[in-house]
């Protein structure tokens, strides 16, 4: 018999759903394949575990806590608390390697002088990755996130200038014990005349006026009795830090805007009205003492001193 007259083997129907579309469109109802279907039943037997083994289902005011936990370090103490991404992130910032990392350097930085600090690259790194986060959450809402400052308001940290001293060591002080800016009120001592005098000669200590004849009367009441204003700005009206008083010599003003001021009949306006005025409860900081850590305050203290290049 021939090849041609063998009869050759027809393959099976494919099963449909019977479902048919434009009369020949139909459905096929093949098996699904088998490593999909372990894979499927693999992913819900997956969501039972984790459903009994993290938080997962809201419960009237709360929600399933499950049975994993997160140890955390409390007052000193390690303590098992349940698993949430709270937890976790506080347990690898206590027992990470970054933190165990960032607490080596603390220690470091802890009993270490300011000056070992300041010539010490790795630690001076470390400060400034560290202070900067420590000045933006504490320090950036009065003083700009640069220091830069508010004038009138907030000292600029940035240039150099301090009013308490730029040391580490005297920012350290500044910031364990605030400060308490005071100025008293000259309007009710001075006349009109007097305060525009006394404002001239000010002018004439950083040469925003040329000093002579129309600064003498300035002068003496700025270094005699009636104004007495050399006591706490020296007769050479440097200031003195140990009372925050400002200096006069520098042509850096924290507390009156003179460089916004176009022309020096307004620089003077502007500086009369301030002397006229004073400063009384409105140039206060508080002291951090009880809200930062000893080794953050000193953190604190090396970045804040960097901003303005240092003294």
């Amino acid at each position: 018999m021939s090849d041609q007259n063998k009869v050759k083997p027809t393959a099976p129907a494919v099963q449909t759903t019977g479902h048919a579309w434009d009369g020949d469109l139909q459905e096929y109802n093949n098996p699904l394949p088998r490593w999909w279907l372990w894979s499927f039943y693999g992913t819900v037997v997956f969501a039972v575990l984790y459903w009994f083994m993290f938080p997962a289902w809201p419960v009237g005011d709360g929600w399933t806590r499950g049975v994993t936990t997160a140890s955390v370090i409390e007052q000193g103490q390690t303590v098992d608390r349940p698993w949430n991404t709270r937890y976790q992130l506080i347990a690898e910032m206590q027992t990470g390697d970054a933190a165990l990392r960032q607490r080596a350097y603390a220690e470091q930085i802890s009993s270490a002088s300011f000056q070992e600090i300041l010539d010490n690259p790795e630690m001076m790194a470390f400060a400034r990755s560290v202070g900067r986060g420590l000045f933006g959450d504490n320090c950036a809402a009065c003083h700009g996130s640069g220091g830069q400052g508010v004038v009138g308001l907030f000292p600029n940290l940035a240039d150099d200038a301090w009013l308490w001293g730029g040391t580490p060591e005297r920012i350290h002080e500044t910031l364990i014990q605030g400060r308490n800016g005071y100025m008293p009120a000259f309007g009710g001592v001075l006349n009109p005349s007097q305060l525009t005098d006394v404002s001239e000669y000010v002018l004439s200590l950083s040469g925003l006026t040329q000093p002579g004849e129309a600064v003498e009367p300035g002068r003496e009441i700025f270094q005699g009795p009636i104004g007495g204003c050399y006591t706490c700005h020296t007769p050479e009206g440097t200031g003195l830090q140990s009372l925050g008083s400002a200096n006069l010599t520098d042509a850096i003003w924290t507390l009156v805007d003179l460089p916004a001021e176009a022309s020096t009949e307004a620089k003077r306006d502007a500086l009369s009205a301030f002397i006229a005025k004073g400063v009384q409860g409105n140039r206060v900081m508080p002291g951090w003492s009880d809200r930062l850590s000893p080794t953050d305050l000193k953190l604190l203290a090396v970045y804040t001193h960097q901003l303005g290049g240092g003294q």
